[in-house]
């Protein structure tokens, strides 16, 4: 129904900026929510932010708060992650996900139907 694709990801420097982007080649009347998780090496994959498609409400985990920003292009039907004052241990791959669950956006894995291949961002000390 909807396919998700991620880019933007790259090497930056432990303090720079890095912007993500997920793009939907599919569309989908059904996706209420899209959100952005992240998945470090050797641990297992946690929630970052997510925007409800509906008003443009966002979500972020305590770890990006302030420092994170995720919008929306609903033209464009792409979701961007601005990610500022990056730290090393905001490096992971980096994976846009949808679900048509309704309400507040939900932060665990299984409640999202599509998901992208991910994006890999490292972030130097």
């Amino acid at each position: 129904q909807v396919q998700l694709v991620e880019s933007g990801g790259g090497l930056v420097q432990s303090g720079g900026s890095l912007r993500l982007s997920c793009a939907a080649s599919r569309r989908s009347v059904s996706t209420n929510t899209v959100a952005w998780f992240r998945q470090a090496p050797g641990k297992e994959r946690e929630f970052a932010a997510a925007i409800r498609w509906s008003d443009g409400y966002t979500d972020y985990a305590d770890s990006v708060k302030g420092r994170f920003t995720i919008s929306r292009d609903n033209a464009k039907n792409t979701v961007y992650l601005q990610m500022n004052s990056l730290k090393p241990e905001d490096t992971a791959v980096y994976y846009c996900a949808a679900t048509a669950v309704i309400g507040v956006p939900p932060r665990r894995t299984y409640a999202y139907n599509y998901w992208g291949q991910g994006t890999q961002v490292t972030v130097s000390s």
